[in-house]
This record gives C-alpha cells, structure tokens and sequence, in this order.
C-alpha cells in the first residue's frame, strides 16, 4: 500500500503528513536504482550520504519544520556538476577517481533546501554528444525500451535477441539524468544544456526538459564546455515540478559573474493556466529536412489545440537559423578548445607516465585521458582560432550568432509571446542503428532545434507531446521571451494538461524474472 500511497498523492504532502518518511522514499529510490541499474543511467551512486541527508530530513519533518517543498525529495545529477565528497567525471579517464573540494552552485542550493542526492548520472564524455552512448562508463538505455507501450509495437524476430538489441537511446548528453527521472528512480535531476543537452533527452525520454535563460541559474561548478552558451538544465515528470526546482536554483550568484544581478522571486504556476490572450508563433525554419511526418502532424495538431482556445497561432520567419548549426559548430569547438586546456595533467584528474619533458606529459596525458569526440572538437576549435583563421571564422560566427539572437527579437517584439517547434528531428533510434554514424554528424543532426536557443539565451522547454507509432515519447519545444519563464512554464503547463502523456509502463525484470511495473503518480510539488 505504502507504494500507492507515495507515488499516487504527491509526494511532499505525504512526507508533510507522515504517511511516509524521507528514509523510506529514498530507500524506495535507491532499490530502484538497483533494479535497473541495467539502464546505466548512474554512474556512482551515494548510498551512504543519501540516507544520512534522508535522516537529516526526517528529523525537520518530525519537529515539523522542512526546509521546503524540495526537504527530503531524491534528487540526482548530472556528472559534470561538483560535488564535494562525490566523484565527478565528465563520463571521461581524464577525470575518473577525481573528487571537488566544493559543491556546485545549483547542487548546494539543492542540498540546503533539505533535497537527497541520490547519486551522479550517466553522459557523453564531457557532455559533447547527443545520444549518451560516448562516456567511458558505455551508453545509457532508454527506459521505454523496457516499457508495455514499446514492447506491444515492435515486433522481435525471435525472443532472445529482442530486448538486447532493441533498445533505444535516450538522447544526450543528459542522458543518465532524464533516464533516472523517467525510471521513477529520482523526482528531478539536473542537467546541463549547451545545445540541447538536457531537451534533447527529456524529448527521448518522454520527460519535461527546461533550459532556462542564460545567466538566470550559476553556473559555478558546472563543468564548462562552452561558457557562452551553457546553462544548468532541469529535469522532471511534470511542469509544476520543474517550476519548484527553477525556483530553487534561479537568481544571482556571486561566484558566476554572468548571472542576473536582481533577486529572483520564485513564482507558483496557476492552477488553470489560460492562453487565449496570448500570441503563438510558429517558425517556419524549424520545418527542417529529416523531421519525421510523424512529429510534422503532432506539431501543427498542437498550434490547433491553441488556435481552438483562443490564442492567436501564427507563422514566422527566423531567417538566420539555417547558418545556425555551422555557427554553432564553430563557436562550440573554439571555446571547447580553450576550455579543454586546464586538463593538462598537472593540477588534477589523469596524469600520464609519460614524463620525458613537459610537452610530452601535456600530449600523453591528454592523449590518454580524452576520447577522439574530445580530441576532435579540440583539434577543430584550435584551427578556427588561429591567428589566420580568427577573423575568417571565430569572428564571422560571433555576427552570425547576433543575427540569430535579433531574428528572435524582431520576433518577440512584433508581438509573439511563445514560439511552438519541434524538439527533435524523430523518436529515439535504437542504439545500434545510432553508433553507425559519428559523433559529429549525429549531434549537427540532433542539435538542429534546439542550439539556436542556447546562442541566442532564451528559456525553452521540453514537453512531451504523444507517444509515436513505435509507442516511444515524442515531446514539443516552447521557447520564450529572455527571463519570462513565468510565461514560458503557464504555457507548457496548459499544453501537458492538453494532451495528456502516457504514463511509462515499465515492465523490468528482476534477476529471479518476477515483473514488477509502476504506474506512479509523476510529481512531487
């Protein structure tokens, strides 16, 4: 009963009520991680200061004063945030055995609203990647892989191999954490989001994905890949959860310079949100080559869900987005490479054994420690940023990425409210079928709807929209107006009461193949 109990009624009323305990729901949590530990979404799991923060926790609730809606919730996080006392990665050798001596911004602001970190979650190295299949520590596997609704549509051709060579990925590079949420395995989990990082497998997982504005959530400890574009993302079953958890993390920080210097009042979602006085655009850009008909149709059943309540739907232009990619690429590999120089093998993570000179620590050690996807986008950005290069390609792509981020002023100032697109190109593909092209063609492909949000710094969310006819999650991306996240969270709050996603019905079988499923309530707040 206990079960039904948590997971049907949300789950911060019950701890406030009593009718369950931080130490019971995250043991609930943590033996839910071993049972599917087979989806490698964790990379280190901490048991230990897991249940000590669950005590900790239990003691406020019992002398009835938590910290918050967030005391006592499991929450995980991605492998490139700090933590201190917690190994941190990047999914990378450079970094194996490496533990900070301080915590994230984001996750110490978790932790003293009384949430439980569960444990680190899986990634492409670095977070360069879109499928979560690059790290060292293998790829992740995508919860629906295992579910009734994907096992019922794809048919096996013969028992055996079916389960092992019909799963799909979870997108990336958040991999791990929106695999942890979908699993029910954690309530919300932080990602991060360069160029799509954290939408891109919220969409694959059939979970909400925020990246919020730059500059509104620090970014101190987060391991950087691209500081101009980088933001801590948020990962969760429904909208209202991502709200509280926005509310939690967002506002200035004196350790990130590039957060907004104003407090930041954390704002509740109405209860019936309304979007009849609002203005819809629809980017005609974002019809790009290689979107399925599948998710063309759910996105213009969706602009009518709008246009039938009252909004006014319309379409637009934002001429620049198809240099967009190619402006990102480059942006991406020249701040990759400059990023990238501070693991040399001196101050911490891998050292090689190599030590003839210093020129040959620095190549060895960074020959060891990276993955080619690494190598090759250091390789790149460095060829962009020489000194005859510069001009010709760093510079001519930091105009471009202004005309990008006007084309969605001009947009907003014409009076549009919210731009409706796809999220991504398909459904998830099985892994198989997703290693047979690189890296890089893969990313420039996934990375197409998503990254000219993170150049131009707007908020933009993942929703998930339908199941598709291969019974995998298909979401739709909302982007808004810079720091209108209020506006941007009632909209997508209003679309996910609309069209009503399936509950994942995950079918995992323990090792003595007894099945268990949840159909779980999805929210916490």
């Amino acid at each position: 009963g206990l079960r039904q109990l948590v997971w049907r009624f949300q789950v911060s009323a019950a701890l406030k009520e009593g009718r369950v305990t931080p130490t019971e729901l995250c043991q609930r949590c943590l033996a839910l991680i071993k049972s599917t530990r087979f989806l490698n979404a964790y990379i280190t799991v901490a048991e230990e200061t897991a249940l000590k923060q669950a005590e900790e926790s239990e003691k406020r609730y019992k002398t009835g004063q938590p910290l918050g809606v967030l005391d006592g919730i499991p929450i995980a996080v991605k492998d490139n945030f700090n933590t201190a006392g917690i190994e941190t990665t990047c999914a990378s050798n450079m970094l194996k055995g490496y533990i900070s001596p301080y915590n994230a911004t984001v996750v110490q602001k978790l932790l003293d609203q009384g949430a439980v970190l569960l444990g680190k979650t899986n990634l492409d190295e670095f977070a360069m990647g879109s499928g979560s299949t690059d790290g060292v520590f293998g790829p992740v596997r995508n919860p629906w892989s295992y579910s009734r609704q994907y096992k019922e549509k794809s048919t096996p051709k013969s028992h055996s191999e079916d389960e092992e060579s019909n799963w799909v990925i979870t997108g990336g590079s958040s991999g791990g954490s929106a695999a942890a949420v979908s699993s029910f395995t954690c309530f919300a989990a932080l990602g991060s989001d360069t160029g799509g990082s954290t939408r891109n497998p919220a969409a694959h997982c059939g979970v909400v994905g925020l990246k919020p504005t730059y500059g509104l959530i620090s970014r101190h400890g987060l391991i950087p890949l691209v500081n101009s574009m980088d933001v801590p993302g948020i990962l969760t079953r429904c909208v209202d959860d991502a709200a509280v958890v926005l509310g939690s993390l967002a506002g200035h920080d004196p350790k990130d310079s590039t957060t907004i210097q104003d407090n930041f009042k954390p704002f509740e979602l109405p209860s019936l949100p309304d979007v009849s006085k609002l203005s819809i655009g629809i980017p005609k850009e974002y019809h790009a080559p290689g979107l399925s008909s599948e998710i063309l149709a759910l996105w213009s059943k969706a602009a009518d869900l709008f246009k039938n309540a009252g909004a006014k739907v319309i379409e637009v232009s934002l001429p620049h987005t198809r240099y967009s990619i190619v402006c990102y690429h480059v942006l991406c590999t020249a701040e990759v490479a400059s990023n990238m120089a501070r693991f040399d093998g001196l101050e911490y993570g891998h050292r090689s054994d190599v030590n003839k000179s210093t020129e040959s620590l620095y190549a060895a050690t960074r020959r060891e420690g990276f993955n080619d996807v690494v190598r090759g986008r250091i390789l790149s950005g460095n060829y962009f940023l020489l000194k005859q290069n510069y001009e010709n390609y760093f510079i001519k792509a930091q105009k471009v990425r202004r005309l990008i981020a006007n084309d969605f002023l001009k947009v907003f100032r014409s009076g549009v409210d919210i731009l409706l697109t796809p999220t991504t190109l398909s459904d998830a593909v099985p892994y198989g079928e997703f290693i047979k092209e690189d890296n890089r063609t893969r990313s420039a492909q996934d990375d197409i709807l998503t990254q000219a949000a993170n150049m131009a710094g707007l908020p933009a969310i993942n929703v998930p929209t339908a199941l598709s006819e291969r019974g995998l999650p298909v979401g739709l991306q909302f982007i808004g107006r810079s720091f209108q996240e209020k506006q941007l969270l009632t909209v997508a709050k209003w679309f996910e009461k609309q069209v009503k996603f399936p509950m994942i019905q995950l079918e995992v079988k323990r090792h003595n193949h007894d099945v268990f499923q949840h159909q779980k309530s999805a929210s916490f707040s």
